[in-house]
């Protein structure tokens, strides 16, 4: 619909300059001896596009990472009337049982189940105006890396390892302070929170960093009351595991007091099964009520925080383009104004009413398209920018870093508001000056 949308703005220029008889040359000529307003007003343009294009590549970033996380073959487990991981309490009894129904797939005779329990932490970060501020990341507590890995379809990147059976290792210097002293606490880090923790050193520690842009393998953070090393990146861009910790649950659970499960997922056959899977646990299983949800169905559930963002850019947009559209049409009753013996001529000369209509509206949609083109152009440049948001609903958020993703949709979105307000903001000074009578142009 928007390619269409576009496609329908683009020929009416095009339509409009076809038809007109006036040299499309008289009106360039006009653009270019008032220069100024027409370079002012084109900025403006300018300005709303690429505003509007960053927007809308944030909302595309949000809407890819939620439909791109989980696997189709997966099926995931929450307790009852749960709707959200970080709500979820899960009985260790009622895991058993699911996880040796038959339709679980097996490796090695092992169910492919990866028992998880998702907590949101506080973190505090030192602040630059003084003292420390909060944030809030998410750490996923597992008990088999490996295996929860193959569930969900992740591997590490080159360098790094999974932590081990006992979560810990000793620090390689300990010093005097009871933190560093104390046996570091092994983690796997999504490339996303792994650039965050980056960004978030101290100058000293930069300056000890293999790595500047992110946390790397052998590096430390702080969390909670105890010291962190990181032994892998997992990667994860594009997914919401970007954004998430991976260490041992027990330590985990214990240190933030979550002793329960929140999550069993499963991996089936492939998608038919999972689907059939899901619907019996729903509809038959009667040892356990679980909510069961096919894991990509459950993240794209993720995506109501995306969807308010969509109306605050709707509403955005309409605001915005009032304001381009009144620009313009200020722009265009200055020029005609100044050209009313211009108008006059045209008119003795034989011109058309409707050709003068067609004239005056085809500069508008010039200063609009040139204005717009550079807006399109300046906000692709966000195309891969990495941000902060949360995603979630009813009640539940993750914290996640996201990556900008500028689409061809998003062009054309922005193409066709821009050649939609210069139309609107050109019409009534078009029709204005249409409206001249040859000789009281003249006068």
């Amino acid at each position: 619909m928007i390619l269409v949308l576009f496609a329908i703005a683009v020929a009416i220029p095009l339509v409009l300059w076809s038809i007109g008889k006036i040299p499309l040359s008289y009106n360039l000529r006009n653009l270019t001896l008032r220069w100024k307003t027409t370079v002012m007003t084109a900025l403006a343009f300018t300005a709303v596009i690429a505003l509007l294009t960053v927007m809308m590549a944030f909302v595309n970033g949000m809407k890819k990472m939620t439909e791109g996380t989980g696997q189709p073959g997966n099926v995931l487990i929450l307790a009852d009337g749960a709707t959200d991981e970080t709500f979820s309490n899960l009985n260790v009894g009622d895991l058993t049982e699911i996880e040796n129904l038959p339709e679980v797939a097996r490796q090695n005779g092992r169910p492919m189940a990866s028992r998880e329990t998702l907590l949101v932490v506080n973190q505090l970060t030192p602040d630059p105006a003084g003292g420390y501020k909060r944030r809030f990341l998410q750490l996923r507590g597992i008990e088999d890396p490996q295996l929860s890995a193959r569930v969900h379809g992740l591997r590490l990147l080159s360098g790094g390892t999974w932590f081990s059976e006992a979560g810990v290792q000793e620090a390689s210097a300990p010093e005097s302070k009871s933190d560093e002293a104390a046996p570091l606490i092994q983690a796997v880090l999504g490339e996303g929170v792994a650039h965050e923790l980056g960004r978030a050193r101290s100058e000293e520690e930069l300056a000890e960093a293999k790595n500047r842009d992110r946390l790397d393998v052998g590096d430390t953070f702080l969390l909670g009351e105890r010291r962190w090393v990181v032994v892998g990146v997992i990667d994860s861009a594009g997914s919401t595991f970007n954004s998430e910790i991976w260490a041992k649950r027990s330590l985990a659970a214990a240190m933030f007091g979550k002793d329960t499960y929140t999550t069993l997922v499963l991996q089936t056959e492939g998608a038919a099964t999972a689907k059939q899977f899901k619907k019996f646990l729903a509809e038959d299983y009667k040892k356990a009520a679980v909510n069961a949800q096919v894991e990509t169905e459950y993240y794209k559930s993720l995506s109501e925080t995306t969807a308010q963002f969509s109306y605050a850019i709707g509403f955005i947009a309409v605001v915005m383009s009032i304001g381009g559209i009144f620009g313009v049409m200020n722009t265009m009753f200055a020029a005609i104004s100044q050209r009313m013996g211009d108008i006059g001529v045209l008119r003795l000369l034989g011109y058309a009413r409707w050709q003068i209509l067609v004239s005056f509206l085809l500069e508008s949609m010039v200063i609009a398209l040139v204005g717009g083109l550079l807006g399109c152009i300046l906000g692709s440049l966000s195309n891969g920018w990495t941000a902060n948001s949360i995603v979630g609903g009813q009640g539940g958020g993750k914290l996640v870093v996201l990556q900008l993703a500028v689409n061809a949709d998003i062009i054309a979105t922005g193409l066709f508001l821009t050649l939609l307000m210069g139309l609107l903001g050109g019409l009534l000074p078009a029709l204005s000056a249409m409206r001249l009578k040859p000789l009281d142009a003249l006068r």
